[in-house]
């Protein structure tokens, strides 16, 4: 498939895959801060993956976006969910979901260095939030 056509597909197949390659590079991270136990790791983790972090992550990094990038983040966040998220702000869920999109575009569309790019800025940046002293993957 073309580019165009990964970048029109339904963002919620998008953020589909998105949400598991991003965990997916976020756990590799964590797991190379040389913490053995999974419960700690666990922990780690999610203060990267969940809502919250995503979203003001997103919201830092939309200035590095290219115009095609930004367009897809748009239209991801805008559009309408069947769903009600589950102990998160409905706002912070949407920009999140868009992270996802963004990210699951560019895994599917096979621009790996470009996503690998961005969740490194992406893990910068939130581990300055938490205070914590991250390196790049």
């Amino acid at each position: 498939m073309d580019k165009k056509k990964y970048l029109n597909m339904n963002t919620s197949v998008l953020a589909f895959m998105g949400d598991a390659v991003y965990e997916t590079y976020i756990r590799a991270h964590v797991i190379e801060s040389g913490k053995t136990h999974a419960e700690k790791l666990h922990k780690d983790a999610v203060k990267f993956v969940r809502a919250e972090a995503q979203s003001a992550a997103l919201k830092l990094i939309l200035e590095s976006l290219s115009q095609e990038e930004f367009s897809l983040v748009k239209r991801a966040r805008n559009k309408k969910s069947s769903s009600k998220p589950k102990n998160v702000d409905p706002v912070d869920y949407k920009w999140a979901t868009a992270l996802e999109a963004l990210i699951g575009y560019l895994y599917i569309s096979r621009q790996i260095e470009r996503m690998e790019e961005i969740i490194n800025d992406i893990i910068l940046k939130i581990g300055e939030i938490n205070g914590e002293k991250t390196g790049e993957k």
